[in-house]
């Protein structure tokens, strides 16, 4: 059976900080494990002051040390910001602090502006076009070799099991997903225009590998669930206000929900495009979404992302969720 996972962008909601995004990432995590989701990943993005997760490994940890059985991961690790050594050494740490739960997502993009790109000390003309060199290099560390075969270690990491995913939003990342016989993560849920070409060139060009003897896809999907269809499409007028503010170049703490969230054509028309892979609604609106949309793209796992303003609502839109699901 298809399995859910979350995906969390540690939000820092207006009117609050960093402190009370990471406690509501710890809670979301306690709840997707008692209603038995698979996984629950963290991005990296910086210089966002709606989101705190730019010290990815460490927010990993802290939810990772507040839960017991969920994998915790990153979803992703952005490498053109980082040496590959660095991230070997970091992960290999999350999972010798929890072993077997920790999983580790790589993505090409820098996750920020340009600006911050180079503040971060990374070379972006030459790193990204290194990407598939780097994840070669990273997955390196995690082999079980010997001193004298590995002149440089990460330590500790070698020997570890720490699954890698190639994430993306374009044929890039699923062409280098297949090449390297990894699991692939599509970012449908903000980029859904190359999500069936992404997806079936993924599966045509697989190549089996020591990690994995066939293809498998994990699609992200916005879902915001609720005792109504109307209080659920308010619900997600709080992301839409976000986007607008992102895509303005004016990024933005999560805004509270508005019950009219009166929008320009062309900010309809760009919402509706973006954010298009997203089910919105009661359980019975989310229960036939998330069939026909696990249906339709023969997903084995969906990722559901849900940046909800009102404590108690993300809680009740994740319980709905889970109940929808399992009610087939």
């Amino acid at each position: 059976m298809v399995q859910l996972s979350i995906l969390d962008l540690c939000a820092i909601v207006e009117g609050g900080d960093a402190r009370g995004a990471f406690q509501r990432s710890v809670e979301l995590a306690q709840a997707a494990e008692r209603l038995g989701f698979k996984r629950f990943w963290l991005a990296e993005h910086h210089n966002m002051p709606g989101i705190a997760s730019a010290a990815t490994s460490l927010v990993i940890s802290h939810v990772a040390a507040a839960t017991k059985t969920i994998r915790v991961g990153a979803g992703g690790i952005m490498l053109p910001n980082h040496a590959p050594l660095i991230i070997a050494e970091q992960f290999g740490t999350l999972a010798t602090l929890y072993p077997g739960r920790i999983d580790l997502g790589l993505g090409r993009a820098p996750g920020s502006d340009q600006l911050t790109a180079r503040a971060l000390r990374r070379n972006l003309s030459g790193d990204v076009d290194a990407f598939p060199e780097d994840v070669l290099e990273l997955m390196g560390y995690f082999e079980a070799s010997s001193a004298e075969q590995q002149p440089v270690r990460a330590v500790p990491a070698a020997g570890l099991d720490v699954p890698i995913w190639i994430l993306g939003s374009s044929l890039f990342g699923a062409q280098l997903a297949a090449a390297l016989g990894l699991p692939y993560a599509f970012a449908s849920h903000f980029a859904p225009t190359h999500l069936e070409a992404a997806v079936a060139l993924y599966r045509a060009k697989f190549r089996p590998s020591a990690a994995l003897r066939k293809p498998y896809v994990m699609l992200a999907l916005n879902v915001f669930a609720a005792d109504t269809d109307e209080e659920a499409r308010v619900l997600a007028t709080s992301v839409h206000q976000a986007f607008l503010a992102l895509r303005s170049g004016r990024p933005r703490p999560l805004p509270p929900p508005k019950a009219e969230l009166v929008l320009a054509p062309v900010e309809r028309a760009m919402i509706d495009s973006v954010l298009a892979c997203t089910v919105a609604g009661s359980l019975d609106t989310v229960r036939r979404g998330l069939r026909e949309f696990a249906e339709r793209t023969g997903a084995d796992e969906l990722m559901i992302t849900a940046q909800i303003y009102d404590d108690a609502a993300r809680l009740r839109s994740l319980e709905l969720t889970a109940q929808a699901w399992n009610a087939g």
